[in-house]
């Protein structure tokens, strides 16, 4: 049932304007001609100050709340009002509808963008038997008396307390004077409030589909798929409207607004004047923008966790990537308008990804060489448990591509972690029923690889002893139109070195270099490529230095120019290739 309450209750009750008939008079007035309030305002207050207070002491009294009551707000058609709310301190708004329509339809939305409101709307509806020429201004005594006893009310016709974004749609008699009131208990907030009294042109909101909820059709490790309806608005103005989806680990969101409030108040500064705040001029430290496929998405870093917003267009269906397992996240679409920014929510969800499977666990076996292969995504665990008859162990890693992060932990606890460069021995101390868990991980999204070996026995190792520098240099006042001069280090100890050339063309250089497998030895080279084998060593290591020239190039050619280390164990090191260009002229 309607709330009914007299029209004298929009007052202050302590004004002293409930017992002054001409006042009453002054308000029905002003429901005729709210659109020409200036003009109505001034009659208004000419004929309030012309009327005696009842006593000196409650004059000040009655000019200040005749002012408050005429300076209330006034509720702006076909515009969003962004409405800021003190706690437990109401606030007002009014509206009335355009003369000369007997009946005309409006819509007022109210979106809370934090906690739960109050909100109410409130009409004054002017009596029938109210007399036309008391509207024109006549303020005669019997004009007065008519007004006194014409009965008047103001009716509570829509009432709500929630966080949920609500429409009110109705009828209004041009003569009808409307109140808004909204109230916040818990704490200051901010709305959002759209009144409109169009109802055939376009929205400002987008539509919702009829059954609005967000399904998941599908649960990974990492990843979540959903599919939602299409939003009637992205079928009628697709080029307008697009699909906005916010991933985070606190809990859904029933408008966009309250997502971008939670996000500021987590320490976040985002503009309220763009949808999901995607622009990449806009991006905070904390902020990490991604562009892929033509979907835009911004990553937050707040106190709950990642915040994770995407923009994807009109496609209806999205897997959410790069999710951690066994974690619950919670999904909210919004269909945003491009043109106005206003958005709607469809019924958010929530999924928690499936656990990580148990990482699978090879043996290392002692003084057996492995080799592991990693892409960017994925870790391999290895595991190594024996008797050890000596101290200490020794753990060799050799990279072979890419780049490689090793963690090593002894019984639970962490004894080595560093990123792997070429050839690395790490020597720890052990004892018997010692375990030993090598975690390695790629540090790059490409393939990586990396060779390990674990040993007790030093006096028997199977990688070779390497030189101080595995760099190979080329003499520029040696080259020539057809050969070119390289030198490399050797060791105290006899070893095979193979040298083998390839040729190539400029724009091959970084793809050669980056993919290159430092692993991999000469059985892995074409014959043709290879120029010589050879060995040699030099107890002085400061004489342990070889060169050699390689005759028989074209001029004005790139060549690349690898030598490869053989040891006694026969397993090969390459040294780090060189690129060297012939004279064009000699």
């Amino acid at each position: 049932m309607e709330q009914k309450e007299k029209v004298t209750d929009f007052l202050p009750q302590d004004s002293g304007l409930h017992s002054l008939p001409s006042f009453r008079f002054a308000v029905l007035k002003m429901s005729w001609c709210w659109f020409y309030l200036p003009l109505c305002l001034l009659m208004a207050a000419c004929l309030c100050l012309s009327i005696k207070a009842p006593t000196s002491s409650s004059q000040q009294s009655f000019k200040s709340n005749l002012f408050n009551f005429y300076h209330s707000l006034i509720l702006a058609d076909g515009k969003e009002t962004t409405i800021h709310l003190l706690k437990d301190i109401p606030k007002r708004y009014y509206f009335v509808l355009e003369e000369g329509r007997a009946l005309a339809p409006f819509s007022i939305t109210v979106t809370p963008c934090d906690v739960p409101i109050d909100w109410s709307i409130l009409v004054h509806k002017a009596s029938a038997s109210f007399p036309g020429k008391g509207a024109q201004g006549d303020h005669d005594t019997q004009d007065v008396s008519k007004a006194q006893k014409a009965p008047s009310f103001v009716s509570t016709i829509f009432n709500y307390k929630g966080n949920s974004v609500e429409t009110y749609m109705g009828m209004s008699s041009h003569s009808a004077l409307y109140m808004l009131e909204f109230l916040s208990t818990e704490r200051d907030t901010h709305i959002t409030v759209y009144l409109t009294t169009d109802t055939t042109s376009g929205h400002l909101y987008p539509e919702l589909p009829l059954d609005p909820r967000l399904d998941v059709i599908g649960i990974g490790h990492t990843t979540v798929t959903l599919t939602w309806k299409h939003s009637p608005s992205v079928l009628q103005h697709r080029e307008n409207i697009q699909y906005c989806l916010l991933v985070n680990e606190k809990h859904n969101y029933k408008s966009l607004c309250a997502a971008e409030t939670a996000i500021r108040s987590s320490g976040m500064k985002l503009p309220a004047t763009s949808a999901l705040s995607l622009s990449p001029y806009l991006l905070e430290p904390q902020q990490v923008m991604i562009l892929s496929n033509s979907e835009l998405s911004i990553i937050n870093r707040v106190s709950s966790g990642e915040v994770r917003q995407i923009c994807m267009g009109t496609k209806n269906t999205y897997t959410v990537p790069n999710l951690s397992p066994s974690t619950q996240y919670y999904f909210d679409i919004f269909v945003v308008n491009l043109l106005t920014n206003a958005s709607i929510a469809y019924t958010g969800t929530f999924a928690r990804t499936l656990e990580e499977p148990e990482p699978k666990v090879m043996e290392l076996k002692d003084g057996k060489v492995i080799q592991v292969v990693l892409d960017g995504k994925q870790q391999k665990f290895h595991t190594l448990q024996y008797q050890a008859r000596h101290k200490k162990i020794q753990f060799t890693f050799q990279l072979c591509r890419g780049q490689v992060r090793v963690h090593i932990t002894k019984n639970g606890k962490t004894v080595a972690s560093e990123n792997i460069l070429g050839l690395r021995y790490l020597s720890l101390k052990g004892k018997l029923l010692d375990t030993y868990l090598v975690q390695l991980r790629s540090t790059e999204e490409s393939n990586s690889s990396v060779k390990v070996q674990v040993s007790s026995q030093f006096n028997k190792p199977l990688f070779p002893l390497l030189p101080e520098s595995l760099k190979i240099k080329s003499f520029s006042k040696l080259r020539t139109c057809n050969s070119i001069t390289i030198a490399w280090l050797g060791t105290q100890e006899q070893s095979k070195y193979c040298v083998y050339k390839k040729r190539i063309e400029e724009d091959q250089v970084w793809m050669e270099l980056r993919s290159t497998d430092r692993c991999s030895g000469p059985e892995s080279r074409h014959k043709s490529e290879k120029v010589l084998c050879k060995y040699f060593y030099d107890v002085n290591l400061q004489r342990a230095v070889t060169t050699e020239t390689i005759k028989g190039l074209d001029a004005g050619t790139l060549y690349l120019f690898d030598v490869y280390l053989i040891g006694p164990s026969g397993i090969p090191v390459r040294y780090h290739s060189k690129v060297v260009k012939t004279r064009k002229k000699c």
